[in-house]
């Protein structure tokens, strides 16, 4: 998706804005974080120093984004407080190892409960539901901003539960609507899909499957019986920022190791052409283009494709 300049600006303005609001929630901008005497980039030192196991200057330096010297200011007048102390490496005395006092770390436990005194503060006048919202959007910002914790952070994969419909609807609607323009039909087609799956739903031989990671909801497929032989795979989504994971191809392959299971000899899917990265998984899982057809749905012109996968003939692995 192609973003104009003046989309870019708003948007840039909106963080900046987001950034000024937040700070001064927190306290960022007084005098002092949480009235402590110390900067920011103090405090950051201080709980660094708390939670790792004797780090080198160089270390600290790298992780949180400091200048050399001014890293070395902040860690001189902390020693001459007497809150951390410096020894030689043992395996390499080149290098000097870093670490908190008895005092400091006393220094580090008043810190902590301050922050939590603050936090306390300013949730207690939140509603819980509204409590929930501010640590859903945290956790949000978090995991797009977090590019390496977003890589390495695992998924899971569980059957539906009580609400996912919604998620599934919701989210179709929205994603292709974003992605191919397609209308309100789509999202009503996507409704009716599991409408019938809730109200039909044959627990020994249909399945819906949903990926959660950090738990948020990032896809979804379902294996729904045609008849006692075939099985149709419909509704395969995976959300934007979980794409590059794997996802697609563990849900097909979820439905095909099921359908096998269960006794099923083909699956059958209907797709359309300008689908590609969907397409591109059900090659890979040995799903074969049986047909194509031209049709006007959800506002477009476009080319319905059904593909279909013996389950009776060797598996190909993913």
């Amino acid at each position: 998706m192609t973003i104009n300049l003046r989309d870019r600006s708003a948007r840039t303005d909106s963080v900046r804005h987001f950034n000024r609001f937040y700070t001064k929630q927190i306290g960022v901008l007084q005098e002092s974080l949480l009235n402590s005497g110390y900067s920011l980039s103090e405090v950051r030192v201080l709980y660094e120093l708390a939670h790792r196991t004797q780090p080198t200057a160089k270390e600290l330096g790298r992780d949180l984004g400091l200048d050399a010297g001014y890293l070395s200011r902040i860690l001189a007048n902390f020693e001459e407080q007497k809150f951390l102390e410096r020894k030689a490496s043992e395996s390499d005395g080149r290098q000097i190892l870093i670490r908190l006092t008895k005092r400091g770390q006393s220094e580090v436990a008043r810190l902590e409960s301050c922050s939590r005194d603050q936090i306390d503060q300013m949730l207690k006048n939140i509603s819980e539901s509204e409590q929930k919202r501010l640590l859903n959007a945290m956790k949000t910002i978090e995991s797009v901003l977090d590019v390496s914790s977003n890589q390495a952070s695992p998924y899971i994969l569980r059957t539906h539960q009580p609400g996912d419909m919604g998620w599934v609807v919701h989210r179709h609607g929205a994603l292709y609507g974003q992605e191919y323009g397609w209308n309100s039909e789509f999202e009503a087609l996507v409704a009716e899909i599991v409408a019938k799956f809730l109200r039909n739903f044959d627990a020994d031989r249909e399945r819906c499957w949903i990926a959660e990671k950090n738990s948020e909801i990032i896809g979804s497929v379902f294996l729904v019986k045609q008849s006692r032989a075939v099985a149709k795979l419909r509704l395969l989504l995976v959300e934007p920022s979980a794409r590059g994971l794997g996802v697609g191809n563990r849900l097909v392959e979820e439905c095909i190791n099921f359908a096998r299971l269960v006794g099923y000899k083909k699956i059958t899917l209907w797709t359309n052409d300008i689908l590609h990265r969907a397409r591109r998984i059900y090659e890979r899982a040995g799903f074969h283009l049986i047909d194509e057809e031209k049709h006007h749905s959800f506002g477009h012109d476009l080319v319905a494709q059904t593909w279909e996968l013996d389950l009776q003939s060797p598996s190909k692995s993913l």
